[in-house]
């Protein structure tokens, strides 16, 4: 039987429209926008389906809105396929891991049980607010390299005095920085013979030191919420390697907000794994696209409308 993750969307994902054919199609999901529109004291649901992007956009509310999104896909997706996710990894039907990009990985953490919805999405709140204060007190870009190695990306780092804030794949690097820093780093990326270089549409320096004071905030939030062991490990953004102890979690979750995105590493880990389908849950297909550069032979299916849940129980049944 083939071995399976599921991998969960992150930030930058987002579109108006999101979610709402899976509010209007499966109670499942209904139910998870309406506890997301419950705890969180306002209308998540509607800024997901209706916008407007600039405000749905926002870090603040992107990050609750694309976990709910994800969630409410896993929630219809799991009845279909009767996926039992309590099995040890390994066992027939089990999943084996689980992971996502930066803000992903409190999806993975729900999917896994080791955080429950209710304070999943509160704590992403949080944490985008967090982040988005920090970006005000301590200003900076996030700009993406194209068709270069890591080496030559630290280099263009220290040339430019910025930090290396996402590996996604291979060729497919995004750094941090102050606003005149990473304009530096851009000209140095040129002269590097980078193929394309994009200026990130985020409101700070995610994924750096920029974002110490949203750690330390988001360190007191952690301690206000219960963190199980997860039922199926997850491969966290930090390390690469799977987390299998609540403190672990914690700890790692605290660091990630300042810390590099370690997804190349954690792809590669999960496929040396044998598993050799993944299934991405939430908006877009960033995920897919960054898969056909780690390796194009895995297969992923795509779990965000109403006709991949059907077409994810053919693909399971198959």
């Amino acid at each position: 039987m083939k071995k399976i993750a599921f991998l969960f969307a992150g930030q930058g994902a987002q579109y108006v429209g999101m979610g709402k054919d899976l509010y209007e199609s499966f109670p499942e999901s209904k139910a998870v926008f309406d506890k997301a529109d419950q705890v969180l004291g306002f209308s998540i649901s509607e800024l997901c389906f209706a916008g407007p992007l600039e405000k749905l956009t926002q870090t603040r509310n992107c990050q609750p809105a694309i976990l709910t999104a994800s969630i409410a896909a896993l929630a219809a997706f799991k009845l279909a396929v009767s996926y039992e996710l309590s099995l040890p990894a390994g066992e027939a039907g089990a999943v084996s891991y689980v992971a996502g990009l930066s803000l992903g990985e409190y999806s993975a953490l729900v999917a896994a049980e080791a955080i429950s919805f209710e304070d999943a999405v509160c704590l992403v709140r949080r944490r985008g607010e967090f982040m988005e204060e920090a970006a005000q007190n301590k200003p900076g870009r996030m700009l993406s390299i194209i068709g270069l190695g890591l080496d030559k990306v630290k280099e263009i780092c220290s040339q430019a005095n910025t930090e290396v804030a996402n590996i996604n794949c291979p060729g497919q690097i995004v750094i941090s920085g102050g606003i005149k820093e990473i304009e530096a780093a851009a000209k140095v990326a040129q002269d590097f013979g980078a193929k394309r270089i994009v200026a990130l549409e985020v409101s700070g320096a995610f994924h750096s030191s920029f974002m110490k004071e949203a750690s330390d905030k988001l360190a007191g939030e952690l301690e206000k919420i219960k963190i199980n062991p997860p039922k199926i490990p997850i491969v966290s953004n930090v390390t690469a390697k799977p987390v299998t102890k609540a403190e672990e979690i914690k700890d790692n979750l605290i660091k990630q907000v300042a810390c590099s995105v370690l997804w190349d590493d954690s792809i590669k880990f999960i496929l040396s794994k044998n598993v050799t389908t993944f299934f991405e849950f939430g908006p877009g297909k960033i995920l897919k696209g960054l898969m056909r550069r780690i390796d194009e032979k895995a297969e992923v299916i795509n779990i965000e409308k109403k006709e991949d849940i059907q077409k994810g129980v053919m693909e399971n049944a198959s």
